[in-house]
């Protein structure tokens, strides 16, 4: 068994077909969590996990990329290489009522993206400021509800260790989805007691990024998940256009290679430390 702990089978890459990708996940012994990154697509998740009795569950977060109006390019998606985000402000009330959803597992995805960051000082100022303020909101609601966090980070880990240290919250159980900082970085996380989770990135070397297989070699078993984030992060393995669930399976046997282990042991290893932190 194998759990996809980041999956949007919820945005419009699966409109069409999303009951038949997961079909054909639980027929291969795979559940998912999948994950909202603004009201509606965390409303699209909980309201799928409706049709299913096990193995589909929900994250419902309000992700920093949707605090402003933008053009995001997702060129891992051919079809939808450009959307555009609408600027949403975070709603304490109505993302309580849709989190307290028994199949609602995490907060998430949260977090800090500063990728998009302006250019000026006083903007950037602000810019980090309003993610920050809206991170913590979203914290405190994980806390209300004690859920743990699916916590996004691009290009800010380290103002990200900086904002878990001010919240100082002993109890907060968390994942970084799709790790992809420096090994010392890694340590801060793991010492918060955190999960790192890791997918298709891992089959690639990015020049600006630290070398995955690094990292994934130094972190123990107990503390790694896994994920596919689809339909982003094609992997090499994959046919088509889009990432889905199944492919999960292809990020393990990587993980299996680089830490010299069975895919067997991988499989139980992530699944058990899936089913501990997100309780399933």
């Amino acid at each position: 068994m194998l759990i996809d702990t980041h999956a949007h089978l919820n945005f419009n890459a699966f409109k069409a077909d999303a009951d038949l990708v997961i079909k054909r996940t639980l027929e291969n012994d795979m559940w998912v969590i999948n994950v909202g990154s603004q009201y509606s697509t965390s409303e699209r998740a909980v309201e799928i996990t409706k049709r299913y009795e096990k193995g589909i569950f929900a994250a419902v977060g309000l992700h920093p990329i949707h605090l402003e109006a933008r053009k995001v390019d997702a060129s891992e998606v051919d079809s939808q290489a450009i959307f555009e985000t609408r600027a949403e402000e975070f709603d304490y009330e109505n993302y309580k009522k849709l989190a307290q959803d028994p199949k609602v597992v995490a907060i998430g995805e949260i977090g800090l993206d500063y990728y998009y960051k302006p250019k000026t000082k006083r903007k950037l100022e602000l810019f980090k400021e309003k993610q920050k303020e809206t991170l913590f909101k979203q914290l405190e609601l994980a806390k209300a509800l004690d859920l743990p966090v699916i916590f996004h980070c691009r290009m800010a880990h380290d103002d990200l260790i900086q904002t878990i240290r001010q919240w100082n919250n002993q109890t907060l159980r968390a994942v970084i989805h799709c790790f992809t900082g420096n090994g010392e970085q890694a340590q801060k996380f793991l010492e918060f007691g955190f999960y790192l989770a890791f997918n298709g990135l891992i089959f690639k070397k990015v020049p600006a990024l630290p070398d995955p297989k690094e990292i994934i070699s130094a972190i123990p078993l107990d503390r790694i998940l896994l994920e596919t984030d689809s339909p982003y992060l094609l992997l090499p393995q994959a046919r088509g256009e889009r990432n889905e669930p199944l492919n999960v399976r292809f990020v393990a046997e990587k993980i299996a290679e680089i830490k010299g282990e069975s895919y067997k042991k991988i499989a139980e290893f992530t699944t058990q430390n899936a089913k501990e932190l997100f309780q399933i």
